[in-house]
């Protein structure tokens, strides 16, 4: 696979994901996942901002992202068949698994950010930004193509487009902090 190849199928599997993970903020809710348990260490076990509206909305979010790939995939196939690559498989339900791993990739990072004593809203760098694809990698690497490069440039690209996305948020008040 050529690594422009590689840059540009990582979007089709980022789509999703970023869906998944920038939607539940804009859900306000009031349900915690946790339901305000503590771990054995007497420290929430998520905390307030992982709720059942927004695993909801960002489920939501990142299937119907990626039903529109879905539907759309024949059109994108065919124009990068004309390069020699070949769009990764994309259904509902790859675009579902992609969600849901985002989310609960975003999930294990607030458990371990409970555990390190960074409340929410806490900036841990890195771990803000790459755990949801952790996430999303890890649950539809079984059902769609996902190569090593295609991996890399996603780790690459998030960082970024997750600290502007973020700093967006913080703009029109959807978020408490810019990161």
């Amino acid at each position: 696979m050529m690594l422009w190849d590689a840059f540009v199928l990582s979007w089709w599997i980022l789509f999703p994901a970023y869906a998944a993970n920038m939607f539940p903020p804009f859900a306000k809710g009031r349900h915690p996942v946790d339901f305000g348990a503590n771990f054995f260490d007497g420290k929430r076990l998520l905390g307030d901002g992982k709720t059942f509206e927004g695993l909801a909305l960002g489920l939501l979010a990142g299937t119907l992202v990626g039903g529109l790939e879905a539907c759309t995939r024949p059109f994108w196939n065919t124009i990068a068949g004309q390069y020699g690559a070949v769009m990764p498989t994309m259904t509902i339900w790859v675009g579902f698994t992609i969600a849901l791993g985002a989310l609960l990739g975003d999930m294990a990072g607030s458990f371990i950010k409970r555990r390190l004593s960074i409340g929410r809203g806490g900036n841990a760098p890195l771990l803000d930004q790459l755990n949801f694809i952790f996430g999303a990698i890890a649950l539809s690497y079984w059902f769609t193509e996902i190569s090593i490069w295609m991996m890399l440039f996603m780790f690459l690209l998030t960082p970024l487009i997750h600290r502007l996305s973020n700093i967006i948020g913080y703009k029109i008040k959807v978020k408490s902090v810019p990161w």
